[in-house]
This record gives C-alpha cells, sequence and structure tokens, in this order.
C-alpha cells in the first residue's frame, strides 16, 4: 500500500467520527500575563517539526519575519509566532514547525512543544470577538484527555496570521481578474461555511465579485442546522432543498462540526440529493486532496485564489444544471 493510501485511511477514520489531532506547543508569557498558554495546530497541517536550525536573516524582511531557514536544501521562510500573536517567549525559540497552508511552505518558530492530542470538533468552540485574540485565534478546544487536568488550547487562525505578515497579491479580490458571473435560479443561494473571519471576508468578496447570492456560517454545525431548517421550509412550500440551496461550499477545519462530516451528512441524506458540495480548505498537498475526495465532495479547490473558486463553482453548478444561461 502507497504512503498517500495509508495516510488516506488514517485520516479517513479519524474524519469519520468527526475528531482530529491538534499539535499543542507554547509561545511563552501571554499579553498582560505571566502564564505561558497552550496554542494549536491542526497537525494535518503540519509536515515536520525541528529543533531550531541555524536562521539566514535576509534584508528588509517584514516584521515577524526571522529569515529562511535551509532544510535539506529547501529555503523555508521563518516566521516568529509568539512575535505574531504577541507573546514573549521566556526560554527562547527553541523549535521550528514546517506547515503546509494554501500551496505553500512556512515555519514558524516556537518556544517548545508539548504533545498532540486527539479531539472530537465536538470539544472546540467559536472563538470570537474579544475572545478571538485580536482575529488571530478561530477557536478553543477543551482538553478533556488530559488526566487531572482541564486545560483550554487555543487554536490559531494561522489563514490570518500568514495574510498580516506576508499579504498577497489575492489580499483583496479583483471582479475583473475573476472574470466569471454565474446567474442562478431565481430563489437560490449559495450556502457557505468558514471559522476563519479573512477567510469569509474573502468567499463574501469572491460570491459578490460572481453576482452570487449566498448565505454564510461560521461552522459546519451551523451550516448544518441551517440546511435542515431551509429543507423544512421548502418541504412545507412543496419543494425540495436544491430549489433553495444550489451549492454548499465549506470549509474543512471548523469547530463543533468540521467539513468532512458536513460534506458526509448532505450526500448521505436523500432530502439533499442534487445539491452539490466544493470543499474550499488550506489543507493542500496530494494526500489531503485525495481524502477530500474520499467523502465525496463534487470538487476541491484550495484558498485563495478566486479565479480558481470560480471555476470551480462554475462547474459544479452546471454539472446540476443550475445556472440560467446569460
Amino acid at each position: 500500500m502507497s504512503t498517500i493510501q495509508q495516510e488516506v485511511e488514517e485520516r479517513t477514520k479519524l474524519t469519520a467520527n468527526n475528531k482530529f489531532e491538534l499539535m499543542l506547543f507554547r509561545l511563552g508569557r501571554s499579553p498582560n500575563s505571566e502564564t505561558s498558554e497552550l496554542y494549536g495546530i491542526n497537525v494535518f497541517k503540519l509536515r515536520e517539526i525541528l529543533a531550531m536550525p541555524q536562521i539566514h536573516t535576509i534584508a528588509n524582511s517584514p516584521k515577524h519575519v526571522l529569515g529562511m531557514a535551509n532544510v535539506r536544501g529547501q529555503m523555508i521562510t521563518v516566521i516568529d509566532l509568539p512575535g505574531a500573536v504577541g507573546c514573549t517567549p521566556s526560554r527562547g525559540l527553541n523549535i521550528l514547525m514546517i506547515t503546509e497552508y494554501c500551496r505553500t511552505t512556512q515555519a514558524f518558530a516556537v518556544e517548545d512543544v508539548d504533545e498532540i492530542i486527539r479531539l472530537d470538533w465536538s470539544q472546540v468552540r467559536p472563538a470570537e470577538g474579544a475572545a478571538a485574540g485580536g482575529r488571530t485565534i478561530t477557536s478553543i478546544a477543551q482538553l478533556e484527555q488530559r488526566i487531572g487536568n482541564s486545560e483550554l488550547a487555543q487554536v490559531l487562525d494561522v489563514e490570518q496570521i500568514l495574510r498580516n505578515i506576508l499579504p498577497s497579491e489575492d489580499q483583496n479580490i479583483d471582479p475583473q481578474k475573476i472574470g466569471t458571473t454565474i446567474k442562478l435560479p431565481e430563489g437560490t443561494f449559495i450556502l457557505a461555511a468558514d471559522d476563519s473571519l479573512s477567510a469569509r471576508l474573502l468567499i463574501e468578496q469572491g460570491l459578490q465579485a460572481m453576482n452570487l447570492p449566498y448565505v454564510i456560517k461560521k461552522t459546519g454545525k451551523e451550516a448544518w442546522e441551517y440546511i435542515q431548517s431551509v429543507a423544512d421550509d421548502a418541504a412545507a412550500e412543496g419543494k425540495s432543498a436544491k430549489d433553495k440551496i444550489a451549492l454548499v461550499l465549506t470549509d474543512l477545519e471548523m469547530p463543533e462540526m468540521d467539513g468532512f462530516a458536513l460534506t458526509r451528512n448532505i450526500k448521505s441524506a436523500s432530502r439533499f440529493r442534487g445539491i452539490p458540495v466544493v470543499i474550499h480548505s488550506s489543507l493542500s498537498g496530494t494526500t489531503n486532496e485525495h481524502h477530500v475526495k474520499s467523502v465525496g465532495a463534487d470538487s476541491y479547490v484550495a484558498k485563495f485564489k478566486a479565479d480558481e473558486l470560480a471555476v470551480a463553482l462554475q462547474k459544479a453548478l452546471e454539472s446540476q444544471k443550475r445556472v440560467v444561461p446569460a
């Protein structure tokens, strides 16, 4: 069996039960506190962990970019993660976490790593407002498995952190670059779900540029409850859910219910037959794309490429004859 097949099967076992693995680490003293809080990122996005190698400084680097590290011949940008979220390491930056987001590879310098812990998404709650840590936190995980310990871990919004530190040309959506407008049957709309504020803003800009009406939710659970409510209302009118919801666009990593569970719920219920699901995720790489297909999604597109998203949405909608000729 190939490595890819093995990894897909292992992850399928987790996501089939709405579970995931979180890498826990520490960044030092939190703002206005002497406490070293736990933070976490999804193991799916973690490529490897190294003792801190030599960092080569780069002239005129953006704030919080320490420089570049040569990791087996690949030059990787190194980001001061404590600095990016306002923490102060007491023991220095000792560990390098190499991650893959949105088809890019970058390394985060941290004070220390703790452990990998397996969680159910129901143990994770959205973080909003003041609790969102200046928009660098998407959710809070309750670590019930840690015997005799009820610690919480703050799940970082790495997408937002990267946008803050390394802004790209995709920071704002240009309707002219998308070049695609789509007309849906009257009364139908796109249902989108994403827990990242920055992602929701980009999705909204993209859907508006494509002239697509939409409703957007913050978690898979919110989206699932909403789609059931829409289906109930449609049935009362003698219609089906697909007469209201033209397509579901979902992230994968979301508190309470992830995009894998949301997709399976939709695809396994006859009342939602004919509603295409497009997964829009920063989880990139061959293994993750194979895994996405295994849960029955109609399409997968990596964040944040508005033109690619437009193409994926149009193809998925056309496959179900949901596009009205211009």
